[in-house]
């Protein structure tokens, strides 16, 4: 059972949250191209949601990372998102996303990027990029990319992606 969503303060959930990341992915999602976009790159804590339970440990997790877009500016990477094996199955990562993207709209970011499941992401309003659109630093399965644009910014993402500290 949850207690309750937070934004992350890393000082109290850092350590929490990779423990987190390692029951939920193994040690092999470093490997991952999303990897090279967080590498060298600070999450934003005042975006990042974390679901509680009530013994306080941390069950579900959403971050957001500062991109840069070739054509496009500023945007955020979402994720990785991650949910305890044993909170699955009730939607909790969407909500986490939900209300992080929520937050990140009210504070005027333009849109947002993530690598996932199409199906699963759709009802936040992410859509499909074309196949050549953006380009990873790494090799990436593009039908697995999304974006969701705030204001119509995100239509207008093109090119590489780089991590950037803001």
């Amino acid at each position: 059972m949850i207690a309750e969503i937070i934004a992350e303060s890393p000082a109290v959930h850092a350590a929490r949250i990779e423990a987190l990341y390692d029951v939920t992915f193994g040690p092999g999602h470093f490997a991952k191209t999303a990897e090279r976009l967080r590498e060298h790159n600070r999450s934003l804590p005042d975006l990042n949601r974390l679901a509680l339970a009530h013994d306080g440990s941390v069950v579900g997790v959403v971050r957001m990372w500062p991109v840069l877009v070739e054509h496009g500016g500023q945007a955020l990477f979402v994720g990785p998102v991650a949910v305890h094996p044993n909170h699955r199955g009730r939607k909790l990562g969407l909500e986490l996303c939900r209300l992080a993207l929520d937050v990140a709209r009210e504070k005027g970011w333009s849109g947002a990027i993530i690598i996932g499941a199409p199906a699963y992401f759709a009802p936040l309003g992410f859509v499909p990029v074309s196949p050549r659109q953006l380009v990873f630093p790494g090799p990436q399965d593009m039908k697995r990319v999304m974006t969701l644009s705030f204001n119509g910014a995100a239509n207008a993402y093109r090119g590489r992606i780089i991590a950037h500290r803001v």
